[in-house]
């Protein structure tokens, strides 16, 4: 369960990015995942909630949106969605195709007192 680990980063960054601030309680978080970090939401979740007992994360509600992968053919520049990591452009057949999104994982923003 790689989400465990990926959910340690993200509350390192939301702790040290409170203290900076001084957040005393963050209540909201929004976190952008992409479809090639094959992190599943509900394990993304359970992960979050072991961390509800620290003051800073009580009751506070982790929100995921899901961002698909896409890509942009190098040759025709072509913009397209990527279905079933064929990477492959649909207009014109090129093999040449770079990543625009879906390959990270990050804090979109989050809410607290």
């Amino acid at each position: 369960m790689h989400e465990l680990s990926l959910m340690i980063g993200v509350v390192d960054q939301l702790r040290k990015s409170a203290a900076e601030h001084n957040i005393n309680k963050i209540t909201k978080v929004m976190l952008v995942v992409g479809d090639m970090t094959m992190a599943v939401p509900d394990a993304l979740q359970f992960a979050f909630e072991s961390f509800q007992d620290e003051e800073l994360f009580r009751d506070a509600v982790l929100e995921i949106k899901k961002e698909p992968v896409r890509g942009e053919c190098k040759d025709c520049h072509h913009n397209f969605d990527i279905k079933d990591f064929v990477f492959l452009c649909p207009s014109c057949n090129s093999p040449h195709v770079r990543v625009a999104s879906g390959r990270q994982l990050y804090i979109d923003y989050y809410e607290g007192d």
